[in-house]
């Protein structure tokens, strides 16, 4: 309860969006992407919270200043803070990653986003998740980079279908 006080979030009031990726940028949804999607969630009268190292800081930075209102919180918690408050959200929606996993484990609704690799390989192991891939002949590559340097398995995926993967599990009755 302190913790979501500091940062002026309630339980399951809020959406934590996960944009990073160590793995590298072919596992990163785009920093519009996400700001959009934050901007559609806010207008739905949720709170959203940007989480990450301070290695993600640059990206949710770039969210942040494409919607306003978004808390960005990466590099400001430690990772026992963002797995409390990865539980306390309503949903989340992470690129294929750890704090993705973090999600599954603590039983938080999550819409995973891939772009170089499979939900087939790895996917949340979570009771209520929403896994969205384009599939497109180039992906999974696998790859840091985009080997062909277009990133459009990433890229090309919409706001929209991301969102409507969003909206199934947003209605799921929040648990207290």
């Amino acid at each position: 309860a302190a913790l979501l006080g500091r940062f002026g979030l309630g339980a399951k009031d809020f959406v934590a969006l996960m944009p990073g990726a160590e793995f590298g940028p072919a596992k990163r949804w785009p920093s519009e992407s996400y700001a959009g999607l934050a901007r559609e969630m806010m207008a739905k009268g949720l709170k959203v919270a940007l989480l990450g190292s301070k290695n993600d800081a640059d990206v949710t930075a770039e969210i942040a200043s494409l919607a306003p209102g978004a808390v960005d919180l990466a590099g400001k918690t430690r990772l026992e803070d963002a797995i409390d408050l990865i539980s306390a959200a309503r949903l989340a929606v992470s690129n294929d990653s750890g704090l993705m996993h973090v999600t599954a484990a603590v039983g938080t609704p999550i819409v995973a986003v891939y772009g170089s690799t499979s939900p087939q390989n790895t996917p949340p192991l979570a009771e209520h998740s929403e896994l969205v891939w384009l599939g497109l002949s180039c992906s999974p590559c696998h790859q840091k980079i985009c080997p062909l340097g277009h990133l459009n398995c990433l890229k090309t995926l919409d706001v929209a279908r991301v969102a409507a993967a969003a909206d199934r599990l947003l209605e799921i009755p929040a648990a207290a």
